[in-house]
This record gives C-alpha cells, sequence and structure tokens, in this order.
C-alpha cells in the first residue's frame, strides 16, 4: 500500500516522532544532544517553525510544533539531515540514522494540545531516561525544564503554554508542574501517538458503540482529532493538492540560488554539471549543496539531480564540511 502524503498547512499543529534506524541510538553523548538540541533550535528560528515542546531520548524523539510557510517536511530535512550528517561524520559511521519516514499527526488543538504538551515531557519517564516524576525537573533534554525557567530556550515558545495556566508566569508554572504530574499515572496514553477513528473516538468500545447505533465518524491515521476536524484537514489537503498539480515553473528556487553562487564564485553552471574538478568548480558545488540542503530543505537526491551529481558525492561533501566545522 502507498504511503500517504503528509498533511500540512502553514500553521498546522503536529506530533512530530523520530525514530533511530531498527530502534539504534540517534544520541551517544552530551555532544551529541547539545548539536541536536541547538539544530533544532536554529531550524526553528530560521524557518518560523513554533516549538510547544519536545523531548530527546536516546534512540528517539518527540516535538510538537506548528509548522510555519517553510513547511513540516523541509523543517524535518534540515533538522534531520544536518544532524545526521555531523553525527555520521563524528562517529565515523555511514548509512541511515533515522528511520527513513518520520511520524507526523496533524491535532486538533483544542482537544489535545495540552495532553500532548504533557504526554512529550513525561516521555523521558516513560522511556526511563528518568527513575522518578521529580527528576523530570533536572532532565536537561526537553522542554519541561523550560517551562519550569530551570533552561533557556529563546525558540521554545513558552507564552502560548502558560497562557493555558494561569495570568501570572509563576501560576501558571506551578499549574504547569502540578498538570504534568497529575498525568503519571494515566500511564503510557497510546491514544495520543497517532490519528484514526479508535484513538478520535477515546477507544474501541466507543466505536462500537457508534456502530451500533448505525452512526458515521469520519477518520484518518495521519489525523488526531473529532470528525469535523478530520473533514475539515480532508478538504484543505485536497485544495493543497490541486495547488501543487497546476501548471507552475519547477525548480525555480534552486535555479535561482545556484545562479547566485556561481555569479559569486566565477564559473558557468555548465560546469557544475559536466562534473568538472577545477577548485572554483568545487567550492561552487559545495557551497551551493549547502544551500539546498540546509536552508531550502531539499533532500540529497534531488540537491544531486540539480548539480548534475551523484547522491553518494552530495553527502560526502557535506560530510567533509561538517567535519571540518567541529573540529
Amino acid at each position: 500500500m502507498p504511503r500517504q502524503a503528509r498533511l500540512d498547512t502553514p500553521g498546522t499543529l503536529h506530533h512530530v516522532i523520530v525514530r533511530g534506524i531498527e530502534k539504534r541510538r540517534i544520541v551517544d553523548d552530551r555532544r551529541d544532544r547539545e548539536d541536536f538540541v541547538a539544530r533544532l533550535g536554529t531550524v526553528a528560528a530560521d524557518t518560523a517553525t513554533v516549538i510547544y515542546a519536545w523531548a530527546l531520548m536516546k534512540n528517539h524523539a518527540h516535538l510538537l510544533l506548528r509548522s510555519s510557510e517553510f513547511g513540516l517536511s523541509g523543517f524535518m530535512r534540515r533538522l534531520l539531515t544536518g544532524y545526521a550528517i555531523t553525527y555520521n561524520n563524528r562517529h565515523r559511521r555511514h548509512g541511515h540514522l533515522f528511520q527513513n519516514r518520520y511520524k507526523s499527526i496533524v491535532c486538533e488543538e483544542e482537544a489535545y494540545f495540552l495532553e500532548l504538551v504533557r504526554y512529550i515531557h513525561l516521555n523521558p519517564l516513560r522511556a526511563r531516561q528518568v527513575k522518578a516524576p521529580a527528576d523530570l525537573d533536572n532532565y536537561q533534554w526537553s522542554g519541561h525544564v523550560v517551562l519550569l525557567g530551570r533552561h533557556a530556550n529563546d525558540w521554545q515558545d513558552r507564552d502560548y503554554v502558560f497562557s493555558m495556566f494561569g495570568k501570572t508566569k509563576k501560576a501558571a508554572q506551578a499549574a504547569y508542574q502540578k498538570f504534568v504530574l497529575d498525568g503519571v499515572r494515566q500511564g503510557r496514553r497510546p491514544e495520543l501517538v497517532g490519528g484514526g477513528l479508535i484513538r478520535s473516538m477515546g477507544g474501541w468500545s466507543e466505536v462500537k458503540a457508534l456502530r451500533r447505533m448505525g452512526g458515521t465518524e469520519p477518520a484518518d491515521e495521519r489525523i488526531l482529532g473529532g470528525g469535523a476536524f478530520v473533514e475539515r484537514m480532508m478538504k484543505e489537503a485536497e485544495t493543497n493538492l490541486r495547488k501543487q498539480l497546476a501548471p507552475r515553473q519547477p525548480g525555480q528556487r534552486p535555479a535561482q540560488v545556484i545562479k547566485s553562487i556561481c555569479a559569486e564564485v566565477g564559473v558557468k553552471a555548465q560546469e557544475l554539471r559536466a562534473g568538472s574538478r577545477r577548485h572554483l568548480v568545487a567550492v561552487a558545488r559545495l557551497r551551493i549543496a549547502q544551500r539546498l540542503v540546509e536552508e531550502l530543505g531539499l533532500s540529497l537526491a534531488e540537491t544531486a539531480r540539480q548539480l548534475g551529481v551523484s547522491t553518494s558525492a552530495i553527502s560526502k561533501a557535506l560530510s567533509r564540511a561538517a567535519g571540518k566545522k567541529v573540529k
């Protein structure tokens, strides 16, 4: 069965889950964790993506975010590709670091926003990264400590979360902390880790009751929300698809980047695609690849196609450049 397209329009609330390939680690030590969190903040700021909650564990990560005009896919590509290149270079490994397709669930905000903030910030406890609920207050690798004021991250939106808990910062922090601790006894909350009818209805018993009464309720595995919300999101998806299929000039932004950098360096675009190894051509090719991947969010394969080289050539060039930065 073919994979379904991502659902995303600017301003959409997403619960994103990133896992290591074959359940392997995505961070090995403090330096890896610092790099992942720093990249998360940088890419969020650069793309105007709003981060409300996040948690980084050994082999997976959770994010609650609101996408921008840049789009969820572009944001995630910049975050994961940039981090994976540096991680592989530092640990002298090759191949994929993350599962090929991260999980993203469009969430109905009114019903699920606070529950997801709590679910994500309790994840280190469920994943046994900390031993007791009180230890969450000192777990540096999640947005929980930011909301408590024990760690500063300018890119995390605390004000929006606090607006749902109290009129003053102090009161909001206290109410938020109690809300999180109250969620410990609720257990793993599998209904919050995906979409679909069972989750939207609140469990299989509710679905069976609906069917006994002859009722129907729209549902989609990519959406966590009630029937009306699912219908609205699907209509938006149809509209977006029609826009994407409308005639447009392909590759306009990458073409502009290529033209601009070639002019700056003093080479011809034809030399890039002809496989020239001239030093200035290599310089231009690297600068273009960095811009296309890190700023425009293109995949390595698409970047290679734009430059007329292999995907492995782009990967190696970016890895070498990343290695020089971290030394």
